[in-house]
């Protein structure tokens, strides 16, 4: 199956080019991860501790590294060994609020054949030099039994940790206890289905939204007394194989990762009720001021504006979907040529 997603999405790039640049930030345009070692990159995470800096790591058993990237130039900063682990599939990485890097090695290509899964974590480092550092594990298992999954997400206020299992008709949302437990098992338990063929999830720096993205698609939530709304239809850009995801430091963009070398990291700028409360406070406090306090452009927010931003919001959902359509009808030719293909030669 992942030979066939990267086949489509290769095939995507080639018709499409770099198309899904359009929504792109102008102060945060992405970048080009460098690393010549990074190859599958599969979670992405903006530093806490490092402004600029991105946590990224590759999956399956590469090992049990961890590379800080900076986000301006694209190369590496410090490559973190992670001591006293064997890693079995990891696929996701999340910065909590306590100072702390989450490691989800919670992979399963064989669809729930491992009965437990786990999160590691570490100290970020006050510096960035490459260095081991020893870490915490946590033991992972699933209250309805095991899945595969590739989306791990730290809320930034809580620090509770949840995952998003992977499924192509649609995953869950599963909540882990309120703190995690060295010594025993941690069960997570199914809070919401997720209607994503998810390969990572992100909550904002605010914790006020929760984006969850798949291969050629994502969704953002609202996130609301421990659990998620659904608020629309993420734009995502088309990339060889979609994997990872994050917010930027001030939650106005959304930067989307992809596996294979030099892989490209999308800047996808966000609007209306996707962005997160704290963002839109920003976004409303920068406005300019009359002489009664109120905004020039007539200060409240009338029912006519949100009507303006929700027929905005619905435009760009369309156009959202016919990317979508497009892209389906463009992989379906591709298949039906390798099958005429594979036709012709056994003939």
């Amino acid at each position: 199956m992942r030979r066939l997603v990267c086949a489509l999405g290769a095939a995507t790039v080639i018709v499409f080019g770099t198309a899904g640049t359009a929504g792109a930030a102008d102060g945060d345009a992405g970048f080009t991860i460098e690393d010549e070692r990074i190859t599958e990159s599969s979670g992405l995470a903006a530093s806490r501790a490092h402004p600029g800096v991105y946590w990224t790591h590759n999956d399956s058993d590469d090992g049990p590294y961890v590379y800080a990237v900076d986000g301006r130039t694209g190369r590496t900063v410090a490559t973190i060994t992670l001591s006293g682990i064997a890693p079995r599939d990891v696929e996701a990485v999340s910065v909590g609020p306590d100072g702390h890097v989450y490691v989800g090695d919670i992979g399963d290509n064989f669809g729930g054949r491992w009965p437990e899964v786990w999160i590691y974590r570490f100290a970020e480092p006050e510096k960035l030099v490459d260095r081991e550092v020893p870490v915490t594990r946590f033991t992972v298992r699933y209250a309805d039994g095991p899945r595969d999954a590739e989306s791990l997400a730290v809320h930034p206020d809580t620090g509770r940790a949840y995952i998003v299992s992977k499924h192509e008709d649609g995953g869950a949302l599963y909540a882990g206890p309120e703190e995690l437990s060295e010594s025993g098992v941690n069960t997570f338990t199914r809070v919401a289905a997720v209607d994503v063929w998810a390969t990572d999830a992100a909550f904002s720096p605010d914790g006020t939204r929760l984006a969850v993205r798949g291969y050629f698609g994502g969704t953002m939530y609202a996130w609301r007394d421990g659990k998620p709304h659904e608020l629309g239809r993420l734009t995502v850009p088309m990339q060889r194989q979609g994997e990872s995801l994050t917010f930027t430091p001030d939650g106005r963009t959304l930067l989307y990762g992809t596996e294979g070398e030099r892989g490209a990291v999308r800047a996808v700028e966000l609007s209306g009720d996707q962005l997160p409360e704290g963002a839109r406070r920003q976004e409303a406090s920068e406005r300019p001021r009359d002489g009664k306090g109120d905004a020039a452009d007539g200060g409240t927010e009338t029912s006519d504006d949100r009507a303006d931003d929700r027929a905005d919001d619905g435009a760009g959902e369309g156009e959202g979907a016919t990317a979508v359509l497009v892209l389906a009808l463009a992989s379906v030719a591709v298949l039906v040529l390798a099958v005429r293909r594979a036709a012709r030669l056994r003939g």
